[in-house]
């Protein structure tokens, strides 16, 4: 008879931290489901219909600009992953990739919009898998290092106005803030430093950009985001100010990060709410946020849905072509 053998060192305290991580998140999870239903009990929704219907004409074009510019902006993320990979497809289709993941990613979530997508699309393109990890490393980087710098300069020198009677002040978001310029900080040191050297794992290529390409980086993420908020802040018609709104926004961001629910639905609404709802009316902020939703994710997706059709179409037209090509080579 053999002994059992014994659990490895440090085996049940990264058990036990997994599954105490997965409870958290399940309580935090259902807190907000809870908070959601709750919310959606009180609102008058025939008042926000109302209030949808009275957005000015020229107020949603406006919106509509804004987020074209928005989309452009973060299109050209893929351009950096070009560069760094050294392949040869035109800076046209290369955007046109970004864009469509994008509007994908937003709408369902990362894994099959940012990367999913992605990974279809340059594949077919003849790019190797080596080469794409790398264009979605590349884009994510600009993406968050983008958003830590904004931000950054957000929380520390614009914290949020908290709703009267909350037992808390700015201060926390003040060192939040500090805390993520000083991560933007290092991202542009390390990679001033470590230009030139890569890393191995598992079996990818691990390379950081130049210090002029991760400022571009940073400095691009960082504008796009702001224009993100424009767009808000042009729904909300001016009732709060800029700064505001855009605080707000990067708050709402990181709770969607963490409840994980596809373009956030619910939670965006949900932060906005408990921050701006004694400022304004229930009603007009639930309207400018669902034609913000509208205008930033519904439209572009669906624009992005007859792009990505089209270039499935084409794809197959090219296989069919190569496949009568090669057989004429044959019978030759």
């Amino acid at each position: 008879m053999t002994a059992a053998p014994a659990a490895e060192p440090g085996h049940s305290h990264k058990a036990w931290w997994r599954w105490g991580r997965r409870i958290v998140l399940l309580v935090f999870f259902l807190a907000v489901a809870a908070l959601l239903v709750r919310q959606a009990r009180t609102i008058d929704w025939s008042d926000v219909l109302q209030a949808i219907g009275q957005l000015p004409l020229h107020t949603v074009l406006a919106a509509i600009g804004v987020t074209a510019v928005s989309h452009a902006i973060y299109s050209t993320y893929d351009l950096f992953g070009r560069s760094l990979t050294g392949h040869t497809l035109r800076a046209r289709t290369v955007m046109g990739i970004a864009f469509i993941s994008y509007a994908f990613n937003l709408n369902l979530g990362s894994m099959v919009g940012g990367i999913a997508f992605r990974f279809r699309l340059y594949a077919r393109m003849g790019l190797a898998p080596n080469q794409i990890t790398r264009i979605v490393a590349m884009s994510l980087l600009t993406n968050w290092s983008g958003y830590l710098l904004a931000a950054g300069i957000a929380f520390f020198f614009w914290p949020p106005e908290l709703p009267p009677g909350w037992k808390l002040d700015s201060g926390g978001l003040r060192v939040v803030g500090a805390v993520a310029l000083g991560v933007a900080a290092a991202y542009i040191a390390l990679c001033a430093w470590a230009h030139g050297r890569h890393w191995m794992v598992r079996g990818h290529r691990i390379e950081l950009p130049g210090l002029r390409m991760a400022l571009r980086q940073v400095l691009l993420g960082a504008v796009n985001w702001c224009v993100l908020g424009v767009v808000v802040w042009l729904l909300l018609q001016g009732r709060v100010d800029y700064p505001h709104v855009l605080t707000v926004l990067l708050c709402a961001v990181v709770a969607g990060l963490i409840v994980r629910v596809p373009g956030g639905v619910g939670v965006l609404e949900t932060v906005f709410v408990a921050l701006l709802d004694y400022r304004v009316p229930q009603s007009e902020l639930l309207a400018a946020l669902l034609a913000y939703r509208a205008v930033y994710y519904l439209l572009p997706l669906a624009l992005a849905a007859v792009a990505y059709a089209a270039t499935e179409v084409h794809a197959r037209r090219l296989r069919a072509a190569a496949r009568a090509k090669a057989a004429q080579k044959r019978y030759a």
